[in-house]
Order: C-alpha cells, then sequence, then structure tokens
C-alpha cells in the first residue's frame, strides 16, 4: 500500500491542494487544484501533475459552501485521484505565522491549534482561513495526521538585531517585531541551491520572491539573516495591492485628518494600494506590462525602484553579494522586470545576459559577472509535503 500526502493552503475564499504519492523515496505531484469563489459561486477544478483536467464542479451561484463544504467535496474526490490501494497518510497545511512559538514544522493537536489562534490578530488576513481547515479536519477525521508548516519559521534565525523594532521593550515582549514570511518559498530555494550554484548556497545570496505577494531574503551559507517583511505581510516591496513599507506618519494623517478608521485604513493598505493602486489598471504585473497607460509603466518602475533599494539594504546585511535568484510569479516569468532589476544591481557586479534572461535562465548573468543571477522556480508545496513526511517518520 503506498501513502500520499495532501497539502492544503487555504485563503479567505479558496482552498488550494496538492496530492503527493511516494515514488522510491521520492515525493511526486499526482494532482493539484483549487476550490474557488467558496462564499459566491464555488468551482472546484482539479488537474494532474501535467496539468491534465481530472475534475471540475461548479456549485449554483449564491450557494455558500465554505471551507467546510469545500474539505468535504475535496476529501471525497481524492479516492478517485489516488492509486488503487493508496492511503492518505497526513495533511499538510500551510500556515502564515507560527509567532515565536514555532520555528519549525509542527504536528497539530488542540493544544497546538489553540496556540496558532493566538497569533490571528498578527496575520487577521491570513491566520483564521490558514487554520480552518485544519479545525475540520480535526472533527472530522480525529485520527488523520496533521501538520502545520510556517511562512515565518525559516526567519527566526535572523539575529536579534535584525528582529527587533525601535520600541519599548514590553513591546518586544509582547511580540511586536519583525518576523519575515514567505519561508517555505526561501526554504525551498535554499535547498536547490547547492545542486545549482555552491558558492552562493555557502556565501551569501539574496533571493527575490516576486509575486502578487512579494518580498526579499538575505541567505548567509542557506539560513536566512534578513528579510523586507516585518510584523506583517504588508511591509518591505509594493505588491499586487499591498502598499509595502510606508511612514507610520502616513497612518495618523489619514485617521486624523481623512477620517479614515482602522478598518478603513487596513483596505486601503492591503486590497487598494501596490501596483493596482498606483497604476489604476490592474494588480497583474502581465497586463501592466502590455499596458500603453502611463501609470501602468510608473507603477512598475516604483516596483523596481523599491527591489533596488532593498537589494542595497540586504546586500549590506550580508557584507556583500554573491548571487541573486529571481522565484514566483512574476519572478519566474516576467523578464522586463528581471532585465531593470538586474541593470539597476549592476553596481552589486550583476552583469545581465539579456538572451538567457530572455530564455528564462535558469542562469541569466554572464560569465564575467562577479554576482550571479539566476531564476529558479519556487515549489512551496513540495517543501510542505516533505516536512510532513519528515514529521511522520519522526518518533
Amino acid at each position: 500500500m503506498s501513502d500520499s500526502i495532501l497539502v492544503l493552503n487555504a485563503g479567505s475564499s479558496s482552498l488550494k491542494f496538492s496530492l503527493f504519492a511516494e515514488h522510491g523515496g521520492e515525493l511526486l505531484a499526482q494532482a493539484h487544484g483549487q476550490v474557488e469563489s467558496l462564499y459566491t459561486a464555488a468551482h472546484f477544478v482539479a488537474k494532474d501533475g501535467g496539468g491534465k483536467l481530472l475534475a471540475e464542479h461548479r456549485w449554483p451561484a449564491g450557494e455558500t459552501l465554505g471551507h467546510a463544504g469545500a474539505m468535504a467535496h475535496l476529501l471525497g474526490w481524492l479516492p478517485t485521484a489516488q492509486a488503487p490501494g493508496a492511503r492518505l497518510a497526513a495533511v499538510g497545511h500551510r500556515v502564515v505565522h507560527g509567532g515565536t512559538d514555532f520555528d519549525a514544522p509542527v504536528r497539530v493537536d488542540a493544544g497546538v491549534l489553540h496556540k496558532l489562534e493566538r497569533y490571528v490578530p498578527l496575520a487577521p488576513l491570513h491566520q483564521p482561513h490558514n487554520l480552518a481547515p485544519i479545525r475540520e479536519l480535526l472533527a472530522r477525521a480525529p485520527q488523520l495526521p496533521q501538520v502545520a508548516c510556517f511562512d515565518t519559521a525559516m526567519h527566526r534565525t535572523n539575529p536579534p538585531l535584525a528582529q527587533m523594532y525601535a520600541l519599548p521593550p514590553e513591546f518586544g515582549d509582547a511580540g511586536v517585531r519583525r518576523y519575515g514570511f514567505h519561508g517555505l518559498s526561501y526554504e525551498y530555494i535554499a535547498s536547490v541551491l547547492p545542486s545549482i550554484d555552491p558558492v552562493a548556497a555557502r556565501g551569501r545570496c539574496v533571493v527575490l520572491h516576486l509575486g502578487n505577494g512579494a518580498s526579499m531574503c538575505a541567505l548567509q551559507g542557506g539560513r536566512s539573516v534578513a528579510s523586507t517583511m516585518g510584523f506583517t505581510t504588508v511591509d518591505g516591496l509594493p505588491m499586487g495591492t499591498r502598499c509595502g513599507a510606508i511612514d507610520p506618519g502616513v497612518i495618523l494623517y489619514l485617521m486624523d485628518e481623512r477620517g479614515m478608521d482602522a478598518r478603513a485604513v487596513e483596505k486601503l493598505m492591503y486590497q487598494q494600494s501596490g501596483l493596482l493602486g498606483v497604476s489604476g489598471v490592474s494588480s497583474d504585473m502581465r497586463t501592466l506590462l502590455a499596458s500603453a497607460e502611463p501609470r501602468a509603466a510608473l507603477a512598475i518602475d516604483l516596483f523596481v525602484y523599491r527591489i533596488g533599494r532593498e537589494l542595497g539594504s540586504l546586500a549590506a546585511a550580508l557584507g556583500g553579494l554573491d548571487a541573486i535568484v529571481f522565484t514566483a510569479g512574476i519572478g519566474e516569468r516576467a523578464a522586463p522586470v528581471r532585465e531593470k532589476v538586474c541593470r539597476a544591481a549592476a553596481w552589486l557586479g550583476v552583469e545581465l545576459d539579456a538572451a538567457a534572461n530572455a530564455a528564462h535562465g535558469p542562469c541569466i548573468s554572464t560569465a564575467t559577472s562577479r554576482t550571479r543571477a539566476w531564476v529558479v522556480p519556487t515549489n512551496e508545496e513540495l517543501m510542505i509535503a516533505r516536512h510532513t513526511r519528515q514529521l511522520l517518520a519522526a518518533p
């Protein structure tokens, strides 16, 4: 009997999944998909590892499926995707916030879930939804092992100074500190970097996770030492709809002079800013690159400028730079953005190979470039499956 591992990534209105099976000691993707629009017109789609459609289902508009309904449908469908006699051995979950309690993946029980619920105020737009399927499965299948994997865990290796804000100590003691996110993506890149660029893996590397959510991480010998995201996922780079780093005085101004309450400011910073807010066109980099609207070009320029500023900061934290790695949706597929970033980083020793960049790499720097540049696809789902398998095998 073969084992399979289900990986779940729950959002506010979607439940994404990947199914992995073990073959010859390797974890291979069997299926992936999602149930989206959970509270409006739910839509289930599943594909195999090669992208072939396996199943699809739509619910009537207005029918509220919710995370519980999506979980029930997924569990009912899973046996059709598994090999005959296969057993669902465990479920791994992406959980945004592990706080100060968890610096590594953990097997979930009621006590762990209670601790994770304490971090909802630190990630209100992500944490409650990440925990919903965990809670549902604990009630529906309490004997099924579940593993929580955290986007914050990898950054716990940051030096204490890199985690601090210049606030009185009682705030730090209460959990107000720089946590960093996208850790599962950075962990995957760190795991494959030795086979791609051993010098960078042993030395100083900045990974650029550029997608709808965007951040950057400084790796020293494969360990995170600094990140652009801090207390929340809105910090650092401008993103699809998030503003990135902003002077706290702007928030006070918005509240005092514009009469905006905390929820209105939250909506502005998380949903109405970033590429969408600056361009007035779209949060999608593909749309902006194809647009003739001047504000679309401005949004791209601001995105690239902020990346350049942060790259210099992270290089300073590392004391130098051996390589940069582009990953995630924009990083892997937007050659014009990579070109702009690399041209702006010439002072750091990056020399772009334009033809290699147009071909999406993997190496997009010249043979004589002092700092190498790479394009490496990330795989957070596989990282979660690996962690889950490892914890299952632990005593």
